[in-house]
């Protein structure tokens, strides 16, 4: 994928993670940026096409795919953090959660591989979470949709592999962005910094971008036990 070449479109790009890429996007010269966002005058960002996109109204996305009808590059960046638990949390955020991260860019991309595919091909990059592979109560509705889209992800690369489409999982925990607000900022990675490499993943046709070191502990923790994950939950639960 040369993103000199690309005309791309990013889901949520009015700020945090998707801002940030759309605005690396510019910096490696790709042709074209649509910046897809539920309220187009919220895109601050110069030399990006606002698209009025909410990737949970299936109106909306079938729109922008003919409205950008020559995208070669999706990212699926757009998301929500509710902090629903399963057991007691609000079963709307839950859903709300699914629906986003999942079946919202599940729907996104049926819609765009058809154009990526009569554009010649190109790729699509899903923005994941090493909470797609590690699942805590806090996070109980935002887990469970990662982990969705994280199958998904796998799914869609094999499905679309023959139309000339590589589909790249970007896998990172909290990032400097407003929805880690309330997070340590030691805790935290620059999302510029996520958005170069996530690119370089696009470009190498990576099938996986792990981006710190914390996502490449849980990565690698799945083959062992699940105390591995959960050590606070006693053996037999």
């Amino acid at each position: 994928m040369d993103i000199t070449n690309a005309v791309a479109l990013v889901t949520g790009a009015n700020r945090g993670l998707g801002r940030h890429l759309a605005a690396e996007l510019l910096r490696r010269g790709a042709k074209k940026v649509y910046a897809g966002v539920r309220n187009p005058s919220s895109v601050d960002l110069a030399g990006v096409v606002p698209l009025r996109l909410d990737i949970t109204d299936p109106a909306e996305v079938e729109a922008a795919a003919r409205a950008a009808s020559d995208t070669t590059l999706l990212i699926n960046n757009a998301g929500v953090s509710t902090h629903a638990g399963l057991a007691k949390g609000d079963l709307a955020d839950i859903r709300l959660e699914m629906e986003t991260h999942y079946f919202g860019s599940l729907a996104v991309t049926r819609a765009f591989a058809p154009v990526i595919e009569a554009n010649g091909g190109g790729a699509v990059l899903n923005v994941l979470s090493l909470l797609s592979w590690a699942h805590y109560p806090s996070y109980g509705g935002y887990s469970a949709a990662k982990a969705a889209a994280w199958a998904m992800t796998n799914v869609v690369r094999q499905e679309l592999a023959p139309a000339g489409i590589d589909v790249t999982a970007l896998h990172v925990g909290y990032m400097d962005t407003d929805m880690a607000g309330y997070v340590d900022p030691a805790d935290k990675v620059d999302p510029a910094w996520v958005a170069g490499l996530a690119l370089d993943g696009v470009e190498a046709r990576a099938a996986e971008v792990l981006v710190d070191d914390k996502t490449r502990n849980v990565r690698a923790a799945l083959s062992g036990g699940l105390d591995l994950l959960y050590p606070s939950v006693p053996a037999g639960s």
